[in-house]
C-alpha cells in the first residue's frame, strides 16, 4: 500500500495580491454569472458594501485559489446555500453559476438527491424546482 504524506505548512494557494483581488474576484463573478455583475458594482448603491465584499472577498480571494477549480467551487456553494433553506434567490444564481461552470442538470440532481438526508424533502423539492426553472431560462 501506497503511503500518503503531507507536509506542512501546506503551500499558500493564494493567487491574488490585496490591490487585485477585488479586480480578480470580479472577473471571476462575470465568468460565472454573466456581464450583469459587473453593472450590479455600480447600478445597486444600496447593496455596494455587499457587492463589493463578494467580489473582492468570496470571489476574489476564496474563488481564485489554486486547489479547486470552478466546477467543485460552485457545486460546494450550491451545497452550502441549499443547506440554509430561505436563499431562494441565491440558490438560482448559483444554478446557474454551476450550468456555466460545467455542472449540468443531472449533475445538480444528483447533488440535491445526495444532500436529502440533510435537508429533508421540501428543501430537495424546492431545489429540483429551481434546477428546472433555471435550466428552462438558460436554454431560452
Amino acid at each position: 500500500m501506497e503511503e500518503f504524506r503531507i507536509t506542512l505548512p501546506l503551500p499558500s494557494q493564494k493567487t491574488v495580491t490585496e490591490k487585485t483581488r477585488f479586480h480578480d474576484g470580479l472577473e471571476r463573478q462575470v465568468s460565472l454569472f454573466g456581464p450583469g455583475m459587473r453593472k450590479q458594482q455600480t447600478d445597486v448603491p444600496e447593496f455596494s458594501d455587499i457587492n463589493r465584499w463578494l467580489a473582492d472577498n468570496c470571489f476574489g480571494d476564496y474563488y481564485t485559489r489554486n486547489g479547486l477549480n470552478d466546477r467543485e467551487r460552485e457545486m460546494i456553494t450550491f451545497c452550502f446555500i441549499l443547506a440554509q433553506g430561505g436563499c431562494e434567490d441565491q440558490l438560482r444564481g448559483h444554478t446557474a453559476g454551476n450550468i456555466m461552470a460545467g455542472n449540468d442538470k443531472s449533475k445538480l440532481y444528483s447533488i440535491v438527491e445526495q444532500c436529502m438526508p440533510y435537508i429533508g424533502y421540501p428543501r430537495t423539492l424546492n431545489a429540483m424546482n429551481i434546477i428546472d426553472e433555471v435550466v428552462d431560462q438558460l436554454s431560452k
